[in-house]
């Protein structure tokens, strides 16, 4: 392998918002996650909304309760 051409691989701590923290080790500088293994529902069975730019409210905005009140043909 020829020297200087490869990045750092440096040890690096990942924190959920769940509030899971992991050691690992990478080449970038990774520090903080939206879901891992502890919260994902496939895992955990639970389901959780994830509202990242608003686009539940957006989309309620748009559409209000005439989307939700119309019938199924």
């Amino acid at each position: 392998m020829k020297a200087g051409i490869h990045p750092e691989y440096n040890e690096v701590t990942i924190n959920c918002v769940c509030g899971a923290e992991y050691k690992t080790r990478s080449t970038a500088a990774l520090a903080k996650i939206d879901i891992c293994g502890a919260c994902h529902p496939f895992y955990t069975g639970k389901q959780k909304i994830l509202d990242t730019e608003g686009r539940i409210e957006k989309f309620r905005k748009k559409f209000g309760s005439r989307y939700a009140n119309m019938k199924k043909k």
